[in-house]
């Protein structure tokens, strides 16, 4: 947790002890202020009610007695009336302020129920006190007399009983007023002791951050600030996380840093010059190895035209071989039509055998028909001697015809055999034509693959030549960045020197430290640099060594290379 949140937290329970204890009292004297009110309002009112009663019917009497005395005494008249109005007045407001209590509610009932009694007893009393004086006294000591003193127990009953109530109740209120002020004094109190524990607490956890006095603090991180590392921060045994136990860590890390540092800005120098002498010997092997670069960049650019020419060569002669391949292609395809060709002859000679045997067939059977026709008209005699004749003609003709269709038979026997003849011919020929496709496709294959290996070559052998180049480039830009790390080292001898003397102003515990690192001399750069060899077409300008600014604008600028 944050200081801040833990004060604000602080801060936060003590405010909430002293609003408990504030809160504690304003709730007692509402408390007691509500008693209070209940008690004026309510029971003493109803107590000043009830005295009311008791004087007026005090009034009441000694005015009707007044009356009796002398009945043309009319102020005694008017004092009966004004006591019995303000009797019955009195009367009304003391049974609604005990309208809330069933036992004083009671009383007052039983008190005005008696009023009523003695309502009618002192009109009687007036009515006798003009015409009969003595038994207008006997009415009221006999009659009116006895209820007004039932009247007056129950009216001086009441009011003693409300006034030890109202006592009692005064006795709680002061008992409760000590009460609430007690527990307030004791709510104030822990609220103090607390307050005073807690920032007690807070106090000490803020001095245990700081492990010391802040004014010590601020005193050693000003000296600190001033570069003195010399002086020493005193920290409380077994302190390891406050400021000044961090701010000592800090010294003592900072001041291994800075002496590490001035130890490397010597080491620096002495090795900024061994720098520079290894740029030289470098420069000079670099552009050794340009040279010879070169040479290797024009002798692959001659392999290159040479493999590029046989790459076409190769390429034409795929060319040919395609040609030559569909060529063949096309002949084979003619051939497989005359060997369907000649297989379709061959079909058709057969089924013409095949007729020519039916022919056949057929001229044998009419023969044999006629030679049966002969027969019956031999045996029909004279009568049959006509279809004889005819016979003998149809026999005839079936004879030539089986003649003639043996020559057609044989002529296409013939004519079928020389077909079959043809047709293996022509099979051989389709096989051969098939042999001569495969071979030229293979031919062609074997010139395509030629052909792509020669362009790869001729594309690998590009990218040999285009390498090349590239590290000649290279190696033209390396001869120009040693010249620049050359002219950067010396800088760095200068910057080495002037980062000793800004460290210098530091303070350790041995005391001030001041060292002037020794700036060896370089010889000429330009003597010791061999002649760079010029190229007929370098594909990169050369680019010239950088010139490094002058570091003299302060001890905090830095080169950069």
């Amino acid at each position: 947790m944050k200081l801040k949140s833990k004060i604000v937290l602080s801060m936060g329970m003590v405010f909430m002890l002293f609003s408990v204890a504030i809160g504690v009292a304003l709730t007692g004297m509402q408390s007691n202020k509500n008693r209070f009110e209940h008690l004026l309002d309510q029971d003493l009112a109803l107590a000043q009610a009830t005295n009311n009663l008791y004087a007026h019917g005090l009034q009441m009497g000694q005015a009707l007695r007044n009356i009796v005395m002398d009945s043309t005494n009319q102020a005694a008249y008017k004092n009966l009336e004004a006591s019995a109005a303000e009797f019955k007045a009195s009367s009304q407001t003391a049974l609604a302020l005990a309208a809330a209590n069933p036992a004083e509610l009671k009383i007052l009932e039983e008190v005005v129920a008696l009023r009523e009694q003695q309502v009618p007893l002192q009109a009687k009393v007036v009515s006798l006190a003009s015409t009969d004086q003595a038994a207008a006294i006997a009415v009221i000591s006999q009659e009116e007399t006895p209820v007004w003193r039932n009247i007056r127990t129950r009216l001086m009953d009441f009011n003693k009983a409300k006034s030890v109530e109202v006592e009692q109740t005064k006795a709680e209120m002061s008992a409760f007023s000590e009460r609430m002020l007690t527990i307030t004094l004791v709510l104030v109190l822990v609220a103090l002791v607390a307050a005073s524990a807690i920032v007690y607490w807070l106090v000490r956890h803020i001095m245990k951050q700081l492990g010391g006095e802040p004014a010590y603090a601020v005193e050693i991180a000003r000296a600190i600030s001033g570069g003195d590392f010399s002086r020493s921060v005193t920290v409380e045994k077994g302190d390891t996380s406050s400021l000044l136990f961090s701010i000592n860590a800090m010294r003592e890390n900072l001041t291994g840093t800075i002496g590490d540092i001035r130890h490397a800005t010597e080491t620096i120098a002495t090795a900024s010059s061994q720098i520079a002498a290894g740029n030289l010997d470098l420069s000079s092997r670099t552009e050794e190895q340009a040279s010879s670069l070169e040479e290797t960049a024009s002798s692959m650019e001659e392999l290159t035209s040479t493999v590029k020419q046989n790459a076409e060569n190769a390429r034409q002669a795929n060319q040919l071989v395609v040609s030559t391949a569909d060529v063949a292609v096309k002949g084979g395809k003619v051939v497989s039509q005359v060997v369907d060709t000649m297989a379709s002859i061959k079909d058709s000679s057969r089924k013409i055998s095949d007729i020519i045997g039916v022919i056949d067939g057929i001229a044998f059977q009419t023969n044999i028909l006629a030679l049966n026709a002969a027969v019956e008209a031999a045996r029909a005699g004279e009568q049959g001697r006509g279809f004889a004749v005819v016979a003998a003609e149809v026999r005839n003709l079936a004879q030539r015809s089986a003649g003639a269709a043996k020559e057609i038979k044989s002529l296409i026997e013939d004519s079928v055999g020389k077909v079959d003849a043809g047709g293996k011919l022509v099979d051989e020929a389709g096989k051969t034509m098939d042999e001569i496709v495969t071979s030229v496709k293979r031919v062609t294959d074997i010139m395509s693959e030629i052909a792509a290996a020669s362009q790869e070559q001729s594309a690998g052998i590009e990218q040999v030549n285009q390498a090349i180049g590239q590290m000649d480039d290279v190696t033209q830009q390396n001869a120009a960045l040693v010249e620049e790390a050359a002219a950067a080292s010396e800088s760095l001898q200068d910057q080495a020197g002037k980062l000793a003397e800004a460290v210098s102003v530091f303070k350790l515990e041995s005391g001030s430290y001041r060292s002037q690192v020794e700036r060896p001399a370089l010889g000429s750069r330009a003597a010791a640099m061999p002649k760079s060899t010029s190229r007929a077409a370098p594909a990169r300008a050369i680019a010239s060594p950088k010139k490094l600014a002058a570091a003299g604008g302060g001890n905090e600028e830095w080169e950069e290379f």
